[in-house]
């Protein structure tokens, strides 16, 4: 079994922890964690012709578009032929999902099922370094000054859409996005929910189905 490659998604709306459970599950098992996020972040810094595209939507202020996403992950999974990943961010929609069935065969996906009121908190907790993307919340991960970033010492912002009044909107757009990508991975039986109001209590059980696949390089209590 090891010497299969595993290829495996988080799914889970904004605010759900998502990007903890991807960097604990990329540790502990020796996975490639891709970030879509971080991908967009790179190549609007590269200039590249992804970023180029991206750009013209981003300073509009209208959403990159999945095509332009679409084609942005396939070129980096294109060239992670011969690794473990775990994507974080994509596929989002159902457009996406089919697109990377193309091109390879989910071994597994993990759904974080957050209450809503949780996210409603945690996101309205969190502020951003823009040019990192590292994310600080006031409440669980503050950073050692208010305000400004631990690395760099740059201000931090909070993002329009984790604003109180964007927040149930933005969660209503994921819900009604994802719900079609989830029923297609269940209809396949890949699909595994964890469902919780802490990282640190739905991390044993995704430690557990994770072991089942791939041996971890880190032990439970390592992480």
């Amino acid at each position: 079994m090891a010497s299969k490659l595993l290829r495996a998604v988080v799914l889970g709306p904004p605010g759900s922890g998502k990007g903890t459970v991807c960097e604990r599950i990329a540790r502990s098992f020796g996975l490639q964690h891709l970030s879509s996020g971080q991908f967009l972040r790179e190549s609007l810094g590269g200039g590249g012709e992804v970023g180029v595209l991206a750009k013209q939507y981003l300073e509009r202020g209208l959403l990159v578009p999945d095509h332009v996403i679409t084609r942005m992950m396939m070129t980096e999974l294109e060239k992670r032929r011969e690794q473990h990943w775990l994507l974080d961010g994509f596929p989002r929609t159902l457009g996406q999902a089919e697109a990377l069935d193309r091109i390879c065969e989910l071994d597994l996906v993990i759904s974080l099922n957050i209450p809503f009121e949780t996210l409603k908190d945690r996101l309205s907790a969190r502020w951003v370094h823009p040019a990192s993307g590292r994310v600080y919340n006031m409440d669980f991960n503050p950073p050692h000054v208010r305000g400004v970033d631990d690395l760099t010492g740059e201000p931090l912002v909070q993002s329009e859409d984790d604003r109180p009044e964007a927040v149930a909107a933005r969660l209503r757009k994921y819900k009604d996005a994802a719900k079609p990508v989830i029923e297609m991975y269940k209809s396949r039986g890949i699909l595994h929910s964890f469902s919780g109001t802490e990282t640190n209590k739905i991390w044993p059980y995704v430690y557990t189905l994770l072991s089942s696949k791939i041996p971890p390089i880190l032990s439970d209590e390592e992480n």
